[in-house]
């Protein structure tokens, strides 16, 4: 045992001034001090004047401070927006004059008349049978549901249709037709405010949106509708904000250069629509005009987050100005798909009117009915075919006429 001692003292020693100077090392490495000697193609160090520090040793970047985003923030600085102010340009496309609107509906007349509708002859075939029994009530009943008039109204004019005939005990075909002619008329309800609201206020314009699914022809109404506000001595600046479809803000521009009206759109494709439409009614407000009208993007009714973008649209113009008008174009040939799209519209951005497209020969007529039945929407305008000027104010008394000829 004497003997081995001698042995471990020196290497005991040497244990003892390593010891020292490894919290010594340890020491310099986290505080940080230069990196020492030539720096290694491997060594994670990053320059500093002729040294350098080893980044691990460097303090960390405070963590940024969350940001709540305004989910109804419009980035108008990165908009590049076409905000008109004059008539430079409209020059290019010559300027027309729309033709008036008193004798619109005459036309659009005419031309339903001429159209194979079932509702109207159908029912007046039925009604001037030489017997009406419980048969012609049966078939009565099946013609108006399937001119997509609904259950309720379809119960509703029945059931007056047939009360009266019985107590008047008339079979006289003109008789039956007056008959019909007052209970349609009173079902389609004329008394239902269908005037639009495009009175400009004392310190705004009057705003307007048109909303629908795609394909139904929102950018061709905002477009017929320019033309009828331009008949009717307004003066009208339009708002591109359906910026997803290729060539819209084209096609729309190219609507009011027509009739010599402004439009305010972006260059940019997929820019924020809310955005557009806020600065559409910005350059509205401070160009004094009377109606202010915005194209919106199609969109699905059963898609949530593009419902949800027009909530969004509507809240951001809604800044500036109140929506006076939301008008909601609907393609008269979907029949009942049609109600079911007005209905969740109505809920997303409360629908004031209905414009009513494609309501010729393969339409089915009752839909009108169903609609203003359903949600206590009036139809406002209808159209009946692909000229500029085919758009005209709906009137219950003309509509009827014209189903029965």
């Amino acid at each position: 045992m004497n003997d081995i001692i001698p042995i471990l003292l020196p290497i005991l020693a040497a244990l003892v001034v390593i010891g020292g100077l490894v919290p010594v090392l340890m020491k310099a490495r986290k505080s940080g001090n230069p990196y020492p000697g030539t720096r290694d193609a491997n060594d994670p160090v990053e320059p500093l004047g002729g040294g350098g520090t080893l980044l691990e040793d460097r303090p960390s970047a405070p963590a940024a401070p969350a940001v709540r985003k305004d989910p109804d923030a419009v980035d108008l600085e990165g908009l590049e927006a076409d905000v008109p102010d004059d008539a430079a340009g409209l020059e290019t496309i010559a300027v027309e004059t729309p033709l008036p609107v008193a004798g619109r509906l005459t036309r659009l007349r005419e031309r339903l008349v001429k159209s194979n509708n079932v509702l109207g002859k159908g029912l007046l075939a039925l009604l001037s049978s030489d017997k009406i029994d419980e048969n012609v009530w049966d078939e009565v009943e099946e013609t108006l549901l399937l001119a997509d008039l609904g259950t309720e109204p379809t119960m509703e004019l029945v059931d007056a249709l047939r009360e009266r005939v019985k107590v008047l005990g008339t079979r006289d075909p003109e008789h039956v037709k007056a008959l019909l002619r007052e209970e349609l008329i009173k079902i389609v309800d004329p008394s239902m405010d269908r005037s639009l609201r495009i009175e400009r206020h004392a310190d705004r314009p009057a705003v307007m949106m048109v909303v629908g699914v795609n394909g139904v022809g929102k950018t061709t109404t905002v477009g017929k509708l320019a033309r009828v506000l331009v008949a009717e001595d307004k003066d009208v600046l339009l708002g591109a904000a359906d910026t997803f479809r290729a060539a819209a803000a084209e096609q729309l521009a190219t609507w009011g250069q027509r009739v010599g009206v402004l439009t305010v759109k972006s260059d940019i494709d997929g820019a924020d629509p809310a955005s557009v439409a806020y600065e559409a009614v910005k350059a509205g407000i401070e160009q004094e005009v009377d109606v202010v009208m915005i194209d919106t993007a199609g969109r699905l009714q059963n898609k949530v987050g593009l419902m949800d973008e027009l909530r969004k649209v509507k809240r951001v113009v809604e800044k500036l100005a109140e929506v006076d008008e939301v008008l909601l174009v609907l393609d008269a040939t979907t029949g009942q798909n049609g109600l079911n799209q007005a209905r969740v519209f109505s809920e997303v951005v409360n629908i004031t009117g209905i414009v009513l497209t494609k309501l010729d020969g393969t339409a089915k007529g009752g839909i009108v009915v169903a609609i203003q039945k359903t949600l206590g929407v009036p139809v406002k305008l209808i159209g009946l075919g692909e000229g500029a000027d085919d758009l005209a104010p709906f009137e219950a008394e003309g509509f009827v006429d014209a189903l029965l000829n």
